[in-house]
Formats: structure tokens, sequence, C-alpha cells
């Protein structure tokens, strides 16, 4: 049994009804809604042979059909078609917000991730650049309070990493102010990813050298540079995860925490992306995915890239009845935005830094 055009206009129209409406869709529905010149008869005798196919399926006896990850597996890739060379329409609009109080990196993401989550009224994330492979230009220790400091590792494209560091005696601000500029010069070209190597050499260096005197300040050396090396490598930025409280696919409570609790942790989405491509645009249909508390949702990813060099991934979770269109041109346009964005402010410098 093929696939002929009238089984494929049928279909189309269940899951274009069933997007909108996510009400199980029967033969006079699509009569009436659709013009297709065929009698609800015929539609319920294409809808059957479907099922067969397995691209629809009957959630009770009385009801209409649903469609299946096979059918929306099918809708996608024809629409990708038809879309792939396509732009937002707001594209310049996105950008602009995008790039409205982003002067650094963090607050691009954070704007981009809630500029997707509201156009798409799903959960969106952001995964930031991996800092294994980022460059250090700088460190510094901020004092807090008398026994708090707050050190600050500034990578290439003026990425800003954080860590709460806890004294056991005060240390005077000279005194910070000079092991700030000593591990700035040491640590300056290496990557996140040689800190655990040269840690070591580096603390020996600081005490033979005697650059500063404060035996406190000394003995926290050890302890700071562990902190520096035990940075988590992969950071995600995301928005809406409560949006999917407001679908009826989730009107489960379990099923509403489950995916909630995988959202929120991180170690989840670094999972998550290992079985991810390096394509511009990647999408996971229901059962596609790899990891149960998503067996209903689909997953779209869109690569945002420096010089060429894929750096991270944003993209949006949703049910499987999500609007495909919608979503796939957003998310992709505001990867290109991301992507544009970072080229235009840190493009060279980043050339400068990896050479």
């Amino acid at each position: 049994m093929s696939l002929d055009k009238r089984k494929v206009k049928i279909l189309k129209a269940i899951i274009t009804s069933y997007i909108d409406n996510a009400e199980a869709v029967g033969s006079r529905t699509i009569s009436k809604k659709y013009e297709l010149g065929v009698s609800p008869a015929t539609i319920r005798n294409e809808m059957s042979d479907l099922e067969d196919m397995g691209y629809l399926v009957q959630p009770h006896t009385s009801s209409g059909r649903i469609p299946t990850d096979k059918a929306y597996r099918y809708y996608v890739d024809d629409l990708w078609e038809k879309i792939k060379t396509s732009r937002h329409p707001n594209l310049a609009q996105l950008r602009g917000i995008i790039e409205e109080k982003s002067n650094e990196l963090d607050e691009m993401f954070k704007n981009s991730v809630r500029i997707l989550s509201q156009f798409t009224k799903y959960t969106s994330f952001v995964v930031a650049p991996q800092l294994k492979q980022s460059i250090i230009k700088r460190i510094q220790l901020v004092p807090v309070s008398e026994y708090k400091v707050l050190m600050l590792i500034i990578l290439q494209a003026n990425i800003v990493k954080q860590v709460m560091l806890r004294l056991n005696s005060p240390i005077p601000y000279d005194q910070l102010e000079k092991i700030s500029a000593s591990l700035s010069e040491r640590m300056h070209g290496y990557k996140m990813e040689d800190i655990d190597k040269i840690k070591d050499s580096i603390i020996r260096e600081l005490y033979i050298s005697k650059e500063t005197s404060s035996d406190a300040l000394m003995d926290l050396l050890p302890y700071l540079m562990e902190q520096i090396a035990k940075l988590e490598d992969v950071n995600v930025y995301a928005d809406g995860i409560t949006n999917i409280l407001e679908l009826p696919e989730y009107n489960d409570v379990v099923k509403a925490r489950e995916f909630i609790s995988f959202i929120e942790d991180k170690s989840s989405f670094a999972k998550l992306l290992q079985h991810t491509s390096h394509n511009d645009l990647d999408i996971y249909i229901g059962s596609e995915n790899k990891y149960r508390e998503l067996k209903d949702c689909s997953l779209i990813t869109a690569t945002y890239k420096i010089n060429g060099k894929l750096i991270g991934r944003i993209g949006v979770i949703g049910p499987t009845r999500m609007d495909y269109n919608n979503v796939i041109s957003t998310v992709k346009s505001i990867s290109d935005a991301i992507s544009d964005i970072i080229n235009q402010n840190y493009g060279i410098e980043s050339i400068e830094d990896k050479e």
C-alpha cells in the first residue's frame, strides 16, 4: 500500500487539525474543515489505510485518529524541504531584541532563550560554548566580605565564570590584587582543559617567587586552583520550563514533574546533546529521543558558530504535537542571529586567541 496524493492530503489535514486542537480527528471534521473534494466515507476508508500503514492510531474505539511519530516524521521531512532556506519574517526584530542590553555573552544567551520561549510557547534552551576549549584571558579576585572572595575567570569572547571562595582568615585587598595579577600572567593563553595539568607547576612557581607575603593567601592557592579545574564544562540556559503545564499532554502531574526534573538537571542536557549530530539543524520526534522523559516530546536544535566552527546549540523541547513550521523557522533564525552577533563582536578576537 502506497502513500498516494490523496492519503498525503488527508494525513496533513489530520496533523494540522491535531496540532491546532489536541483532539482526536474524525472523518467528518476533516470533510467539513478542509476542502479535499471527497466524501466523509472515502476519508474514513483512507484513514483506516493510514492506520494500517502506521501513520495514525485510534486512542479509543469511539474516538477519531491521532498522528503517530511516523506521521510527524513524514510531515517534518516534507516541510523541511519547503522552509530550509526561509527566514523568520521578524528576523531583524529578533536580532535587535537579542542584542539589546547584551554586553556579554551570558546576557545574550539569557535574552535568546527568553525570546525563543516567548515566540514558540515551549521550553527553550541554549548550550553555551564548552569551557574546556575556552582560552583564559584573566583571573580577578574580588573581596565580597571579610571571609568571602569572588573569583572571576574571564575567557575568550568575554565569557565570565564566577566561583565564590570561602576564606579561613581575612586577606588584604592589595594581596588579592597581587595574586590576581600573578595568576593572570601565568594562566593567560591556556585552555581550561589544561588547568588540571599545569596547576601544580603554577603553585610551585608562586611559592618560589614569593610574590605575596601573605601565608594565608599562599595556603589558599591549592584550593583556588582546584576550583578553577572543577568548573562545569556544560553551561545551559533555559526558559519556559513550566510552559508544558499549559499543554493537555501534561495534565498528568507525575509526567509533568518528570519532565521538569529532567530539564532542570544540567547533566541530563549534557548526556542528551552527546547524542545529537553536528548538523546545522536536528529534529528528534517522540520515540527517536534517547530518554524516557522525552518520548512524548520533539526536540529541535540548531547550531551557532564562530568563524565557521560549531561552539554551541540552541533549541526547543515541546510536545510531538507542535507547530513545526513556526518552531523550526524561529529556532533556525535565532541561531543565525546568535552566530551573526558573536562573529561581529568576538570573531576576530577568537581567531587571535586560538592562534
